[in-house]
């Protein structure tokens, strides 16, 4: 009894201070996100409970974190722009997405795919994680700045010739839909259109969205940034500098208190009891969230269809964010966590907080470590902490709309210099310049990570990640290509011999060859191997080829095997295969290779049985 209270206690410590250090960058988040700061609020609370409660890794405390902000950001700044500017329009299609998001993680832990996200090279990993970290500072240089793009008078007023096209292109788009863009209502139209001039206020509105679409992103801060520095508002450049020195200078104190929440309220009390004139964050709601069942009642497959990819993205990398916090809580526990139990806890949580507005989100490595260290043990841990957001959502929602946007923005600064993956690039320079094109050398990891960074951050987050996988399938297939080939040369016998093999008879080594396969034969290798049938002296009546290391054979590679072994029988060699291994042997049998190529009679289960088969029906010629 006295060890369940304690475990109770542990926990309900663990999960109050969980909470606590979640309020402030779930309000970053959803502020960053383009959807407000209750949607990182609802996120926290909807994923940090029943990731909790459904999940495999008792101690993790779930929510938004940077990697799937950023990953949100794109998919909501993509679908707000479709919709004319309009969040209220883009929303259903938004969470729908992340809806589809949280399914496909339920699907990939119910089919036991959680053990295979460790495949993914860290390369792309670790690009992809200091690509977050660039693509958070930049977006958040403009409001720590005190910069909105839809203020600046001069800026919008270049958009408003683009913007006059855009509406006029709505009213026929408009009309066509309605099948009234006929040439005797087109005088109907024409009048439509000829009162945009005096509609000073809808062309305003539209160079406004214009004018943010331009800035949004990490290219688009870039481009607005000498904008930015020449109209800084010094008050909102303080109050995110100071919230910057806070968060960094107050961990040197103690770490015990969260400083990303003594930022918020130093900065915040500050701004408010001086009764500073600044840019407030969005307004919170006030009451229970409630569900937004528009997703479901406007549900259009052909509105998201384009975005089928991303949801898969969003759900795979949820995955990967989350299983890495689970190996982290294992580390420190001592326990080991269910992958696939996590995934399914994820899924049921970002499908839920979907439906009442939330972002996405995953285990959180820093919630996660807080919650260990004050205590916390089981699954009880992380539902308290959601429900501590829920009882300041309720307690203190009006009050956390005074919030300044700039606070929010430093602390977004110091996640960004936080998320990104310093063990990586402090490797850069130690790590071996393993290719070569034409006169210049460099690392192929370095490579895959640079390329990565740079998609992801002045790109695409996506399609980055994609192409850094296959880039680096292609480099790890050429370099096991080259080392199976270098290892597998074809030698005869007096120039390689392996210990079972020393005792051969002197009479035979002209008669007879050894091929040694050391390593699988894939795609990536077959050139290489074809080339066998070439190397063999005209002296060889038999070949050894000897599969003990061939623990794996792919479709290309079973073809070069039979091109091979097709070229020797022409020849009239005999082909003897010794200790061929089982997934080997059935792709042979798949297409007749064994026995119409190999009889039976000539695979032997090791060398010493080959031998004695050798001694018996090989003579030797003089």
């Amino acid at each position: 009894m006295k060890k369940l209270l304690t475990s109770i206690k542990g926990d309900a410590f663990g999960g109050i201070t969980a909470g606590i250090v979640a309020l402030p960058l779930a309000l970053a988040f959803g502020v960053s996100s383009g959807l407000g700061p209750s949607a990182g609020l609802y996120g926290a609370i909807f994923i940090g409970f029943f990731a909790a409660l459904f999940g495999g890794t008792p101690t993790q405390i779930s929510g938004p974190t940077a990697p799937m902000t950023a990953v949100s950001l794109v998919i909501i700044a993509g679908l707000i722009a479709t919709n004319d500017g309009d969040v209220s329009k883009a929303l259903p299609a938004i969470l729908t997405i992340f809806f589809l998001a949280g399914l496909i993680q339920i699907v990939l832990g119910f089919l036991g795919l959680g053990k295979y996200i460790r495949y993914i090279p860290y390369p792309v990993v670790s690009g992809f994680m200091t690509a977050i970290g660039l693509i958070i500072i930049l977006t958040q240089l403009l409001p720590s700045l005190g910069y909105s793009p839809k203020q600046d008078e001069a800026f919008v007023e270049q958009f408003k010739p683009q913007a006059k096209e855009v509406i006029l292109k709505n009213i026929l788009e408009e009309e066509v839909g309605d099948n009234v863009l006929v040439i005797e209502d087109f005088k109907e139209t024409i009048k439509k259109a000829s009162t945009i001039e005096d509609e000073q206020a809808l062309v305003l509105k539209e160079s406004q969205i214009l004018a943010a679409k331009e800035a949004s992103g990490a290219l688009g801060a870039l481009k607005v940034l000498p904008r930015a520095i020449k109209n800084i508002n010094l008050l909102e450049l303080v109050l995110a500098l100071g919230t910057i020195i806070i968060v960094f200078g107050f961990k040197k104190i103690t770490t015990k208190i969260p400083s990303t929440l003594v930022a918020l309220i130093v900065m915040s009390g500050i701004s408010v009891g001086f009764g500073f004139d600044y840019m407030k964050i969005q307004e919170i709601p006030s009451g229970l969230p409630l569900p937004n069942l528009e997703m479901f009642t406007s549900f259009s497959f052909g509105a998201i269809t384009p975005y089928l990819f991303t949801a898969l993205t969003l759900s795979l990398l949820g995955s990967i964010d989350s299983l890495l916090t689970s190996v982290v809580a294992d580390n420190m526990t001592k326990t080991k966590h269910n992958s696939n139990r996590e995934l399914v806890g994820q899924g049921i949580g970002n499908s839920i907080a979907s439906i009442f507005g939330g972002i996405p989100g995953a285990g959180a490595t820093i919630r996660t470590v807080v919650n260990i260290n004050s205590g916390g043990k089981t699954r009880l841990s992380g539902m308290i902490a959601s429900v501590v957001l829920l009882i300041i959502l309720l307690g203190l929602g009006p009050v956390a709309s005074k919030i300044p946007a700039a606070v929010l923005a430093g602390i977004l600064i110091t996640v960004g210099i936080g998320v990104m993956d310093y063990k990586g690039l402090k490797a850069i320079s130690s790590l071996p310049k393993d290719i070569k094109i034409g006169p210049i050398k460099f690392s192929s990891e370095v490579f895959i990570m640079f390329i990565v960074l740079l998609l992801s951050t002045f790109w695409d987050l996506i399609y980055a990640v994609g192409i850094g996988l296959v880039i680096a399938s292609l480099f790890f297939m050429k370099k096991i290509g080259d080392l199976t080939a270098q290892r597998s040369d074809v030698k005869s016998l007096k120039e390689e011999v392996w210990l079972d093999e020393a005792n051969f008879p002197a009479e035979l080594k002209n008669e007879v060859f050894i091929k040694h396969v050391k390593g699988p034969l894939f795609f990536g290798y077959t050139s290489d191997f074809q080339v066998l049938s070439k190397q063999i002296p005209d002296t060889a009546k038999t070949v050894v080829i000897r599969l003990e290391l061939m623990q794996y054979i792919d479709q290309s590679g079973l073809y070069a095997m039979e091109d091979v072994l097709l070229n020797l029988n022409k020849k009239k060699i005999n082909i003897l295969f010794v200790n061929l291994s089982k997934q080997p042997r059935f792709m042979m049998e798949r297409i007749d290779i064994i026995p119409d190529l190999i009889p039976l009679e000539q695979i032997f289960e090791d060398f010493d049985i080959c031998m004695q088969w050798i001694k018996t029906n090989i003579k030797h010629q003089e």
